[in-house]
């Protein structure tokens, strides 16, 4: 019950008694004290959080544990789909794919990240957000500023890490607040004119994201909703999604009328008995049950199984929510793909037991990462919803086409250590007493080659780094006369299996230069360590003793295709004759598509490679990792693509073979990793590329 009505109801049972005129002279009194403060918003107001627009009623609150939409009772039906994974040119499709799913709603989140400090391209969420309007969705809008969504550092910009003294995420640290301050003063305006009551799509802005199962700082929440209101006004709903226990709820819940609390909780619980706990964490009558994240599907790390829900199980689910006069959300609608270097990652019990996640975030949702809907839970669950709408749903649709573009020969450009002069600048070479995170100097993503020099023993010696974060390969390199230096591999340090790396004694005739490129696979979105700084966060041993004077190389992937062609040492690999080093190495390789017509969606295997990245006409696909699994190929969206010459570029980790191939289908082997044949496809390398559709 809001202010306003209590205050109400007591002045008039005063105005009935004898002392009438005295308690008139004091209601006088606070009339006209009102005049000079601002009205306290009331989600009790039977039309709370709600403004009738010029045209009509048009409006959108909660009321008698409903959700209201324009005077008529709603029940939400709706999907994560986030813009942020899915190329521009097809959030169209996407969305009417949602449509034909039954969805009346989307979901979606805003990574900082993303739109700071270069927002382009992806990150015109004002475009995205104008598109489900006309296409007849409500948004939910998931405004962060920590989002987690298996997003590097759950959608936090690196560069917070860089701030010291260090900033505490997720917290009421002064120092953080004032940056959040800053970036919601660019957000949320931006968001205003697409407020529902303004006309726009956006009924709903979350706070935070399930906050209950990281910390208890009330004041933290408090002031995001105090900022969230001054840009946003006071009608629009602000909620919180936070899991269905009591404990998660204490925590993270906002106590009052101003925030609605949604819940979420595993798929196949019983919904009941949650929805009723979510009723004391909202005011009387403002508890419309929702989940607000229905999983279809999981995530998966790489070296794991796919994780994979049944069809049917899913849509029982979400038919007894349903039932229930309940609303909810799917998580996820439509995955789509981590593209570039924004995959994150989570920890098991400690820090050091670190799980990247994949590049496809297919999610075994509905709506496959290339938009596949042609399968059994897509069916399924189109089925329960068209039961609940209210009206027809639109045609069921057919898969988007997708080719093969048959094997592709590629070459050997340049190690990554050759063309080290272009992929950096020179004038950016850091040099320090001891190695220094990546943040600190800037290299937000990707590699840095850390660089030094040491005295050998002719007993060999022993190199360790008790902290790196995340995977560094360990080279040395000495003269061996006045016009020959050598490089010898000597081994990989991971974060998850830390060791020692044995030296052997190499004939110089100067001292060993030491090399270790450091690979950032993707920062923790999620859990205690969130605060993940990559690099070498430690100091370098070398028999003990502390290594000093480094020089740190950045390296940059920019117009990678004009880099290789004007720095070509083209050397075509030849599988009997290939150097077997680990050195990192770029291959470039190119197909033609002869008519526009041609230019379809399609994917690239990576049978028979190790781990990498690859590029299409300077596009970042994503991360490939076949010999750990179960990711076997990268999605290729046709809008990549183009009539013509395209350029593939590779950068392998190791030694891998000089063949791609384009598929039709995403490979994702449940049950062992993608090199099951590795060793078939290093006796028949041709062959390998044409086995896949068989496993």
């Amino acid at each position: 019950m809001s202010k306003h009505r209590t205050v109400g109801s007591t002045c008039a049972s005063a105005m009935a008694s004898s002392w009438s005129f005295k308690l008139l002279l004091v209601l006088l009194s606070i009339v006209s004290l009102a005049s000079f403060f601002p009205a306290l918003p009331a989600l009790s107001s039977p039309r709370g959080h709600h403004s009738k627009s010029e045209g009509g009623d048009r409006g959108f609150w909660i009321a008698d544990d409903k959700f209201w939409k324009d005077g008529q009772p709603f029940q939400i039906i709706g999907g994560d789909l986030h813009y942020f994974r899915v190329v521009p040119q097809y959030w169209k499709d996407r969305l009417l794919r949602a449509k034909a799913l039954g969805l009346n709603t989307i979901q979606t989140y805003v990574p900082w990240n993303l739109h700071e400090p270069s927002p382009d391209g992806m990150a015109d969420i004002e475009s995205f957000l104008r598109l489900a309007q006309e296409l007849g969705f409500l948004v939910m809008l998931r405004a962060g500023p920590y989002i987690c969504g298996e997003w590097d550092l759950g959608g936090f910009p690196a560069w917070l890490l860089n701030i010291e003294p260090a900033l505490k995420l997720r917290s009421s640290d002064p120092s953080f607040l004032q940056l959040v301050d800053k970036w919601w003063g660019v957000l949320l305006p931006k968001i205003l004119p697409l407020l529902y009551s303004k006309g726009g799509p956006i009924i709903m802005v979350q706070v935070e994201n399930e906050f209950g199962s990281y910390g208890d700082d009330q004041p933290y929440l408090r002031h995001l909703v105090a900022l969230a209101r001054r840009y946003l006004g006071n009608e629009i709903i602000l909620y919180t999604t936070d899991g269905g226990s009591r404990d998660l709820l204490d925590k993270g819940t906002i106590r009052g009328e101003e925030v609605y609390s949604a819940v979420d909780f595993s798929t196949g619980d019983d919904p009941w008995p949650i929805f009723q706990l979510q009723k004391k964490y909202n005011s009387r009558g403002k508890s419309p049950p929702l989940i607000a994240e229905f999983y279809t599907g999981w995530l998966t790390h790489w070296g794991e199984r796919i994780a994979e829900t049944d069809a049917n199980f899913t849509a029982a689910a979400l038919e007894k929510i349903l039932s229930l006069n309940a609303s909810a959300v799917l998580y996820m609608a439509h995955g789509g793909t981590n593209f570039g270097f924004f995959s994150g990652a989570n920890t098991g019990e400690n820090e050091m037991d670190y799980k990247a996640d994949l590049t496809s975030y297919d999610y075994d949702a509905p709506i496959k990462e290339s938009g596949d809907v042609q399968n059994l839970k897509f069916e399924a669950l189109r089925n329960v919803s068209q039961k609940y709408s209210r009206g027809s749903l639109p045609p069921f649709p057919s898969n988007n086409e997708r080719t093969r573009y048959g094997p592709v020969k590629v070459s050997k450009v340049a190690s990554l250590l050759e063309l080290l002069h272009v992929l950096h600048d020179p004038m950016g070479v850091i040099e320090r007493d001891q190695p220094v995170p990546m943040e600190s100097i800037g290299q937000l993503y990707g590699f840095l080659l850390y660089t030094s020099e040491y005295s050998q023993k002719k007993t060999g010696s022993i190199i360790s780094i008790p902290k790196v974060h995340d995977r560094a390969q360990v080279f040395i390199q000495c003269s061996l006369n006045d016009n020959e230096r050598s490089l010898r591999f000597i081994g990989a340090i991971e974060r998850w299996s830390n060791r020692e790396l044995a030296v052997p004694y190499i004939k110089c005739s100067s001292k060993v230069s030491l090399l270790i490129l450091v690979e950032n696979m993707g920062r923790l979105n999620y859990g205690p360590y969130i605060h993940d700084r990559k690099g070498i966060l430690s100091s370098v041993f070398v028999d003990g003793i502390i290594l000093h004077r480094w020089r740190l190389y950045p390296v940059s992937f920019n117009n990678l295709s004009s880099v290789l062609t004007v720095n070509p040492i083209m050397q075509v690999a030849d599988p009997q004759n290939e150097d077997m080093t680990e050195e990192p190495r770029f291959y470039q390789g190119s197909f033609f598509i002869d008519h526009k017509n041609q230019v379809k969606d399609t994917y690239i295997s990576f049978h028979g490679w190790t781990k990498g990245i690859a590029f299409v006409n300077n596009f970042n696909i994503g991360r490939f990792w076949p010999v750990k699994g179960p990711q076997c190929s990268l999605y290729v969206p046709a809008p990549i693509l183009q009539h013509g010459e395209n350029i593939v570029v590779c950068l392998t980790l190791s030694t891998d073979w000089p063949r791609i191939s384009f598929w039709s289908k995403l490979l994702l082997l449940p049950d062992h990793p993608c090199n099951f044949f590795h060793r078939r496809a290093r006796m028949y390398s041709d062959l390998a590329f044409n086995s896949c559709d068989s496993l």
